[in-house]
């Protein structure tokens, strides 16, 4: 190339360009493969010190073997192979971990209890140098709370209740995985299911039939005892309250007919006569006003009592009748001898004498 060639005055040293960097070393200059194989030496080194960690990554630097450092997300440089070398680790993804497990209850009753584990890396140095294999020693530890916890729970709690099971074997877990120094944590623990071996399930179904039916029925009992206890209670304080009322006005009643008994006495004792005839008057007043009576003397002389107007139809009046109508035509009585030493009544009505309805 014209750069290359001698006698060039390309450059202030007489080897312009690229060409001053082959001067450096020896051999590379004049075309031999040592140039070449420098060039793709270098290559390399630049490509080896440049690393790229991704965002959901984190890279472990080993220098020698050892640990030295953890990149971040992003471009980062490190001395060539073998001097340092980097693992990259993913910081941010979900695992899952699923196994069916039998367990024997506190009541000594076998069942298969369904687990699902969700974990993710949190510390890549534990995770790669602080045991052997973080992902199994997690699964094993798994197993081993889930045992624990079901163990010390009866059937009843682990096949109906296992939210708080689930919980409490979740600390469990995490507290296992920091002793262990597995990096990891767990995002979250589900029981989602258990059930009876195969074996016996048909008898466990009966009896959760049984358990079922028990169930309803106290339900509807309770729901029944909610319905008439209140009804009852109402019922009750309605009697007493009437009761109650009914006491109190007869009470009442009873002082005030004692009181105007009282009165009268006072007034009696006053005015024999007149008192004596007003209670007369107004004990007929207070009888003949709640009948409907017609009242007759001699011949044609007659007292019409009208009927009262609670007995009459609502906005009617009661119709007026002739005195025929209201009485009809009175004989005198045939003398015979025995009457004549009867004595003579006079015209004047004596009272009461004669009632027609």
């Amino acid at each position: 190339m014209a750069w290359n060639r001698p006698g060039n005055t390309g450059g202030t040293s007489g080897r312009g360009g690229m060409g001053r960097w082959f001067d450096v070393l020896p051999g590379l200059g004049d075309g031999s493969p040592m140039r070449w194989a420098g060039l793709l030496l270098a290559l390399w080194l630049v490509f080896n010190c440049f690393v790229l960690v991704a965002e959901q990554q984190r890279g472990v630097v080993l220098r020698f073997g050892r640990f030295d450092r953890v990149m971040q997300p992003g471009p980062n440089f490190k001395l060539p192979w073998p001097i340092e070398r980097v693992i990259k680790v993913n910081a941010t993804q979900i695992k899952n971990y699923e196994d069916r497990v039998p367990v024997l209850t506190r009541d000594e009753n076998i069942v298969e209890v369904a687990v699902n584990v969700q974990y993710r890396v949190a510390d890549p140095v534990l995770y790669l140098f602080g045991t052997r294999n973080a992902d199994e020693v997690l699964k094993q530890a798994a197993l081993s709370t889930v045992r624990e916890q079901v163990g010390r729970s009866d059937l009843d709690t682990v096949l109906g209740a296992r939210e708080q099971l689930a919980v409490a074997a979740r600390e469990r877990l995490q507290k296992s995985l920091v002793t262990y120094r597995t990096g990891l944590t767990v995002t979250e623990l589900n029981l989602p299911d258990a059930r009876p071996p195969q074996q016996v399930k048909p008898a466990f179904d009966d009896v959760n039939s049984a358990q079922q039916d028990k169930e309803r029925l106290i339900s509807e009992s309770r729901a029944y005892a909610a319905k008439v206890v209140p009804e009852a209670r109402g019922q009750a304080a309605r009697v007493r309250t009437v009761a109650q009322g009914y006491k109190e006005s007869v009470i009442a009643r009873a002082q005030g007919d004692a009181e105007r008994f009282s009165l009268l006495v006072a007034q009696y004792k006053s005015a024999p006569e007149v008192t004596r005839k007003r209670l007369w008057l107004e004990t007929v007043q207070e009888v003949l006003a709640n009948n409907r009576k017609v009242i007759g003397g001699d011949g044609r002389q007659l007292i019409y009592v009208p009927m009262p107007a609670a007995a009459t139809s609502a906005g009617a009046t009661a119709p007026l009748l002739t005195p025929e109508q209201l009485a009809p035509q009175m004989q005198p009585a045939p003398e015979d001898d025995a009457s004549s030493d009867r004595p003579v009544r006079s015209g004047r009505p004596a009272g009461r004498e004669e009632v027609v309805r």
